[in-house]
C-alpha cells in the first residue's frame, strides 16, 4: 500500500495542520512585508511638513514613493530632484512665494524637498480641491489641469477630471492613488 493510504486521515490532518501553519505564517509577515514596500521614511519631516501646511501625511508618503521610491538623490529625466521630484522652475516659483533662500541643489536635501513638496501639495490642493486633481497637476502643471478644468471633455464640474489626456499623468495618478490606498490600509489612515 502506498505511503499516506494506509493513514489517510493522519495524511488529511496533518496537510490541514501545514496549511493553517503557513496561513498564519503568511498572514503575520504580509503587514511588515508590504510595511517595507510602503515605508514611512522622514517621519518626522513628513509629520511637521504635513501639519505646518494641512496636507494628510498618506498623501506626501505616496508622493515620495511615487516619485523618488524615497531615494533623496533622485533626478528625472526632466531635470527635477530629490525625495519630492521638483523642478527647477516649480522650486524658483515656490521659493518666490515662501520667501526663503535656498540652491536648486539644496532639493537633494530630505528635509527642503520634503517642505517644498508638501508646500506645493497644499497650493494645489487649495486650487483644485480634489486630491486626484491636484495630484494630476502635482504631475502636468497647473496650467494643464486647469485647461482641462475648463474643458467639458475632460471634466463636468471644473473640479474633478473625468479624463486625463496625457497617459503618463493618468498612470501618475493612478499609481500615487494606489499608493495612498495602500498606506491607509497598512497604517490604518
Amino acid at each position: 500500500m502506498a505511503k499516506g493510504k494506509k493513514y489517510p486521515l493522519l495524511s488529511f490532518i496533518i496537510f490541514l495542520l501545514t496549511a493553517a501553519v503557513l496561513c498564519l505564517t503568511a498572514l503575520t509577515l504580509y503587514t511588515p512585508v508590504m510595511q517595507s514596500f510602503y515605508p514611512k521614511k522622514y517621519a518626522e519631516a513628513v509629520e511637521k511638513y504635513s501639519q505646518e501646511y494641512g496636507v494628510d501625511e498618506i498623501l506626501i508618503y505616496a508622493v515620495i514613493r511615487t516619485e523618488s521610491g524615497f531615494k533623496p538623490d533622485s533626478v528625472s529625466s526632466a531635470g527635477a530632484r530629490g525625495l519630492t521630484q521638483i523642478t527647477e522652475d516649480t522650486f524658483d516659483w515656490l521659493l518666490m512665494k515662501s520667501g526663503e533662500d535656498y540652491d536648486f541643489d539644496d532639493l537633494f536635501n530630505p528635509e527642503v524637498s520634503i517642505e517644498y513638496g508638501t508646500y506645493f501639495l497644499s497650493i494645489l490642493l487649495k486650487e483644485y480641491g480634489s486630491v486626484e486633481t491636484s495630484v494630476a497637476a502635482y504631475h502636468a502643471g497647473m496650467g494643464n489641469v486647469s485647461s482641462w478644468l475648463d474643458d467639458s471633455q475632460y471634466s463636468d464640474d471644473g473640479i474633478n477630471l473625468k479624463k486625463i489626456p496625457i497617459s503618463d499623468t493618468n498612470h501618475y495618478v493612478n499609481k500615487v492613488m494606489s499608493a495612498v490606498d495602500k498606506y491607509n490600509k497598512l497604517y490604518g489612515g
